[in-house]
């Protein structure tokens, strides 16, 4: 059996791998580009470093700051209108995983129009948008590798998951010294994103012999490491084994799929505003208690990949060294319950069963290793309180 592997067409990685966006943009011949980013990589001058390295080659751009956490339908809207008549010929998605969502989805609809509920999966979106240069500063998505983009449809507070390779940027610049003014609340939720990236890519029920390989290699960067930049985020042998990690994770990810994490993620974020590495945080440790007996053997594998266990660990003791580590890892990186974050309980439980109707719409729980029955979910969310 074959497998499709969709990857940037052009990888930068290492320290200060910034200063090639000049040729990669001469490579791709284009010359017009727009940042799309937000207001906080404004202000950290992070923006302004950009133009200023295409300035020095003669290369104007514009700035687009508009973008918001959890990218929506309405949000999106003006980069939309900007792109249409700008005279733009490429977009660089300079942010989270945030910016780099919500510039790919700009990328195909300021090019063909229509809603992005039009681009909802199942239809896969081949069509080629503008050329998308990403360069994260987090180190969690992996989305500057994907082929997947989510924004909310504010009228029925539904994420929708947008699936093809015309999302895909053609270029990823991976530069660890723009995640190191990372605060440690954003470094612990991106972190935790990576690795669940990582470990549902694994475990997946669509894996394969590629995907598992850049899933593990993920997670022997992450394991040694998401703690310390949680604590000490000047650590920069730590912040580029952590931005590497984020990335593998998410070529694994994209090339095989992830699972019931972020399937029930989604509604999370879309109805309570729980940014979603945050979200999957939350859900990990339970999500795994419940998949382990489908899948002894990979969960086990990634326990010994993050070096949470050992190779003289059978698998039960693997698993059981797992749970316990996913447990602890919340409560050293402060991961809150859905009370903590402040979620009515009231309104929670009137929703939460169309939560569980849109994570199974998403397709991700079929993924799993485990497939939950919606009373198993609804317990699993309801969990989510204790």
């Amino acid at each position: 059996m074959s497998h499709a592997i969709v990857l940037p067409r052009i990888m930068e990685i290492g320290k200060n791998a910034c200063q090639k966006l000049p040729q990669i943009l001469s490579s791709l011949g284009v010359s017009k580009p727009l940042i799309i980013t937000d207001k906080m990589m404004v202000q950290l001058g992070y923006a302004k470093q950009v133009q200023e390295i295409l300035s020095a080659q003669s290369i104007s751009s514009d700035v687009h700051d508009d973008t918001i956490p959890e990218p929506t339908d309405s949000s999106i809207a003006s980069g939309v209108d900007k792109v249409r008549t700008g005279g733009y010929d490429s977009i660089i998605a300079l942010g989270g995983g945030s910016p780099i969502d919500s510039a790919k989805a700009i990328s195909i609809l300021g090019k063909f129009g229509g809603v992005i509920r039009d681009y909802k999966f199942p239809r896969l979106v081949n069509e080629t948008g503008l050329p998308i240069i990403a360069i994260p500063t987090t180190a969690g998505t992996g989305s500057e590798a994907t082929k997947f983009t989510i924004i909310t449809d504010e009228a029925s507070n539904e994420k929708l998951l947008c699936v093809g390779v015309g999302f895909m940027p053609v270029a990823a610049i991976i530069d660890y010294t723009l995640t190191i003014s990372v605060p440690p609340r954003t470094t612990a939720d991106t972190g935790i994103d990576a690795m669940t990236h990582a470990i549902e890519a694994y475990v997946s029920q669509k894996q394969n012999p590629y995907s598992e390989q850049q899933a593990l290699s993920a997670l022997r960067l992450i394991g040694p490491n998401l703690q310390k930049v949680y604590h000490d985020g000047k650590d920069e042998k730590a912040r580029e084994a952590m931005m590497l990690g984020s990335t593998l994770a998410g070529v694994a990810f994209n090339n095989s799929s992830v699972a019931l994490v972020h399937g029930m993620s989604r509604p999370i974020g879309a109805f309570f505003h729980v940014p979603h590495g945050l979200s999957n945080a939350m859900l990990l440790p339970a999500v795994t208690e419940f998949s382990i007996p489908a899948a002894p053997s990979r969960y086990a594998d990634c326990a010994r990949a993050l070096g949470v266990a050992t190779t003289s660990d059978d698998d039960n003791q693997a698993n059981q060294k797992l749970i316990a580590f996913l447990k602890q890892l919340n409560d050293e990186l402060k991961v809150p319950t859905l009370a903590e974050f402040g979620v009515d309980k009231a309104y929670f439980d009137s929703i939460v069963e169309t939560m569980c109707d849109q994570a199974f719409a998403s397709g991700s729980p079929n993924n799993n290793p485990r497939i939950p029955t919606k009373d198993e979910m609804l317990s699993l969310y309801r969990s989510l309180w204790s």
